[in-house]
C-alpha cells in the first residue's frame, strides 16, 4: 500500500473507532453525573432552595426531565444528540449547542496560541540543552522544565496576575475584552492584550514535555556519526546542533505536541477560570458548580473530539515523517 493509501486507511479506521467511542463516552459521562451526590435542582436554584416547595420542585424536575428514570434519561439524551439536539443549558438559559459555538472560538484561539508558543519555546530550549549536554545550560533548562511539569495551573495563573498584571501592569487580568466594550467594537489589540496572560499560563505548562523530549532527541543527534563528522571538520557546535537538530528533532516534537492536545484543553479549564476568560473551560466550571448536566455532557464530547483530533494528527504525521513508511511506499511504487 502506498503512503497516501496508508494515511487514508488510518484516517478511515480512526473515524470508525470514533463512531462507537463517542456514544460510549457519552453514556459513561451520563452515568457518572447520575451517580453524583449533587442534586441538579438544588444546584440550579442555589440559595432559593430553602423557599422551594415540593410542587415547584416537581415542575422544575419535569421541565428538565429529572423526574424520569436514569436509563430513560440516558436514552432520551443519546437520541437527541444523534439529531444534533444537545439540550438546554440551565446555567446560561440557552441551547447547549449555542453556548458551545459561542465559546468555542474563544477557547480555540487560547489553545492555538498556547500550542504554538509552548511548542516554539519548548523546542528551542530542548535544542539548546541537547546540544550542550551536561553543561550548566543543560542543567538549568532541565531543572526549569521539571519545575514547570509539577507546577499547578492555577498557581502559575495567580503568579502572573500578581506580578505581570498588578505589579507591572503590562497586561489585563480579566475577561476576553475590555469591560464595557462590545465584541463588534473590540480591536485586535484589545483581544490580544486580554489573551496574553491566559495564553502564557497555558503555554508554560506545555513547555516542559516538549523541552525534555527534544533534549533527549538532540542528544542522540549530537552523538550520531554525521554530527561527529561535522564537528571533526571544525564546524561550531552550535551550528551543528542547529543544522542537524532542526532537521531530525523538529517533526518528532510536533508529533508529541499534537498528541497532548487533550491535556491542553484540560489546562485551559483552570486558566480560563483564573482569568474569567469566557471560553469552554470557564463554562465547564460553571456547569459543574450549578449541576448543568446537558452542558457538561456536551463539553465532555468536545474534549473527546479534541483528544481524537490530536491523536489523529500525531498518527498521520508519524506516518508521513517515519522513513520506514516512506520506504514502504517507495518500494511499492517501484514494484508497480
Amino acid at each position: 500500500m502506498s503512503l497516501a493509501g496508508q494515511v487514508a486507511h488510518l484516517v478511515l479506521r480512526r473515524l470508525v473507532q470514533l463512531i462507537w467511542v463517542l456514544p460510549a463516552t457519552a453514556l459513561a459521562a451520563f452515568l457518572l453525573l447520575a451517580l453524583s451526590p449533587i442534586d441538579p435542582i438544588d444546584a440550579y436554584i442555589d440559595q432559593a432552595v430553602a423557599r422551594l416547595g415540593e410542587e415547584q420542585r416537581a415542575l422544575i424536575a419535569a421541565r428538565w426531565g429529572f423526574d424520569q428514570p436514569v436509563w430513560q434519561q440516558a436514552l432520551t439524551w443519546l437520541g437527541r444528540i444523534a439529531t444534533g439536539d444537545f439540550g438546554w443549558s440551565s446555567v446560561f438559559n440557552a441551547p447547549v449547542a449555542a453556548v458551545i459555538v459561542e465559546r468555542a472560538g474563544t477557547s480555540l484561539s487560547l489553545m492555538a496560541g498556547a500550542f504554538v508558543v509552548s511548542g516554539l519555546i519548548g523546542f528551542s530550549l530542548g535544542l539548546a540543552a541537547g546540544t550542550y549536554p551536561g553543561s550548566w545550560l543543560d542543567r538549568a533548562i532541565v531543572f526549569y522544565a521539571l519545575t514547570l511539569a509539577s507546577a499547578p495551573t492555577f498557581w502559575i495563573a495567580l503568579v502572573l496576575i500578581a506580578v505581570v498584571g498588578v505589579e507591572l501592569g503590562w497586561a489585563p487580568t480579566c475577561c476576553a475584552l475590555p469591560l464595557g466594550v462590545l465584541r463588534e467594537e473590540a480591536t485586535l489589540a484589545d483581544r490580544l492584550s486580554h489573551l496574553a496572560l491566559p495564553m502564557v499560563t497555558l503555554a508554560v505548562l506545555g513547555v516542559a514535555q516538549v523541552t525534555l523530549h527534544t533534549r533527549a532527541r538532540q542528544v542522540e543527534v549530537m552523538e550520531s556519526d554525521y554530527a561527529r563528522l561535522s564537528l571533526a571538520h571544525g564546524d561550531p557546535r552550535w551550528r551543528v546542533g542547529l543544522t542537524h537538530g532542526v532537521k531530525n528533532a523538529a517533526l518528532p516534537a510536533i508529533v508529541l505536541h499534537a498528541a497532548h492536545l487533550g491535556e491542553l484543553f484540560g489546562g485551559s479549564i483552570l486558566a480560563e477560570q483564573a482569568f474569567a476568560y469566557p471560553g469552554l473551560g470557564q463554562a465547564t466550571v460553571l456547569a459543574g458548580l450549578r449541576g448543568d448536566a446537558p452542558l457538561l455532557l456536551a463539553i465532555a464530547l468536545v474534549a473527546v473530539l479534541l483528544v481524537f483530533l490530536g491523536n489523529l494528527i500525531a498518527d498521520v504525521l508519524h506516518r508521513l515523517i517515519d522513513p520506514r513508511y516512506q520506504e514502504m511506499g517507495h518500494q511499492e511504487r517501484e514494484g508497480a
